[in-house]
């Protein structure tokens, strides 16, 4: 079975708050003064990591609101396609960099659990049955819960690691 298919709605939910809650932990003890330090062995900064994650959670939900609500929904997002996701990024960045890293992952916690919310109002055919929505697409074997994955599981999995390696970096900065 691929790391994106599940057997449940269930599974799902608890696979992404489980990889949530250790991501997050991992910003403990980090001190606000370095969210921004970047280091060559972690692509992000600790606020990048959030930043991105808000940024995704948000849009993914827009594409399925927009859609149930018969409006377009443009993807990735507007004035972005998917070849210039790097430009997508820097947005995410800019949006959230005012904020300490309490706040961002104050913002993080409230955005994961609006996300699990609306993933539970989702039937098992509308997560896994391919075509559910417009915004799926037609290729093969992309259904819903294949884009929750790699917008919320599959990251919160990758940028534990990152954070992991930049913690390394800069054990100073842990409380």
């Amino acid at each position: 079975m691929a790391s994106y298919e599940y057997s449940s709605k269930q599974e799902l939910l608890e696979t992404i708050h489980t990889l949530y809650l250790l991501l997050d932990a991992e910003f403990d003890g980090i001190d606000n003064t370095y969210k921004d330090t970047r280091i060559p062995e972690a692509d992000k900064t600790p606020a990048e990591i959030i930043a991105y994650q808000l940024g995704w959670l948000e849009l993914v939900r827009s594409w399925d609101q927009n859609e149930l609500e018969g409006r377009a929904f443009l993807m990735p997002a507007q004035d972005y396609k998917w070849n210039e996701l790097g430009g997508l990024y820097q947005s995410f960045y800019s949006t959230y960099s005012e904020y300490s890293l309490t706040e961002l992952r104050s913002l993080f916690r409230q955005s994961e659990q609006q996300w699990l919310e609306w993933v539970g109002t989702l039937t098992e055919e509308e997560l896994f049955i391919q075509g559910s929505r417009k915004w799926t697409g037609t290729k093969d074997n992309w259904p819903m819960a294949r884009w929750i994955h790699i917008n919320s599981a599959a990251p919160f999995k990758s940028f534990r690691g990152k954070i992991r390696k930049w913690k390394k970096h800069f054990p100073a900065t842990l409380a």
